[in-house]
């Protein structure tokens, strides 16, 4: 598979303009990447310009704390993929996780799973692994798996730090070989696009989705 279809194209940022969303789409269908990956606010107008196109709209669910009650997030993901996204990335109740609540962590996944299956739409489930111990990331992707999700993701971008090595080849041999894994935050190069994807990532969210398919190009020359 091209490096290119393993990229959600992100712009999360508060201040992201209309112009910046666009200039994103753009590039998204330029490049050839799986999805884009937006606030919600910006789902509509992306759906215009990508309507014609592969590219995909992903947006985030209860993000990026996912403090908020399942019933709020099952509802901003129902609104979402009726405006025109196919991929939902949730928070998970880190809170809940933390305390051992696990029956709420779950729920709160199955819910999310079953509004987006039945919409036809994926669901990714963030754990943000900077917040967890080993011991929590592996029982947050069994929580994911045992609920249905299509893929777990390492982090939101937005806390202490992103996706590791480490981090990706627990996820992956905890949810086997069935389950996406999606590394973000951090991924600003070929070289580590390709370190996450060596340690079972088949999703990369980043903002540097345009350099690491440069690198690509480069590469590729380089070998003539």
């Amino acid at each position: 598979m091209e490096i290119s279809q393993y990229i959600d194209h992100t712009l999360l940022k508060a201040d992201a303009t209309a112009e910046q969303i666009k200039t994103l789409c753009s590039e998204a269908i330029h490049n050839n990447f799986k999805t884009v990956c937006i606030n919600s606010h910006y789902i509509p107008f992306a759906h215009k310009l990508l309507k014609d196109s592969q590219v995909g709209i992903c947006t985030v669910v209860g993000f990026p704390l996912g403090a908020s009650p399942k019933e709020v997030k099952a509802l901003e993901a129902s609104m979402a993929i009726t405006n025109g996204a196919k991929e939902i990335d949730m928070v998970i109740n880190i809170s809940a996780l933390k305390n051992e609540l696990y029956s709420i962590v779950e729920n709160d996944i199955k819910l999310l799973v079953e509004t987006c299956h039945s919409k036809r739409a994926k669901l990714k489930v963030i754990i943000e692994t900077c917040l967890l111990t080993d011991e929590e990331k592996v029982k947050a992707c069994e929580l994911a798996a045992r609920a249905g999700a299509d893929f777990v993701k390492t982090s939101t971008g937005f806390s202490t730090s992103g996706a590791t090595e480490d981090d990706i080849k627990l996820m992956r041999k905890t949810v086997g070989p069935d389950i996406g894994v999606k590394a973000s935050g951090g991924i600003r190069d070929r070289a580590t696009a390709d370190i996450m994807i060596n340690a079972g990532a088949t999703r990369l969210g980043t903002s540097s989705g345009i350099i690491i398919v440069k690198d690509e190009i480069n590469k590729t020359d380089s070998s003539y």
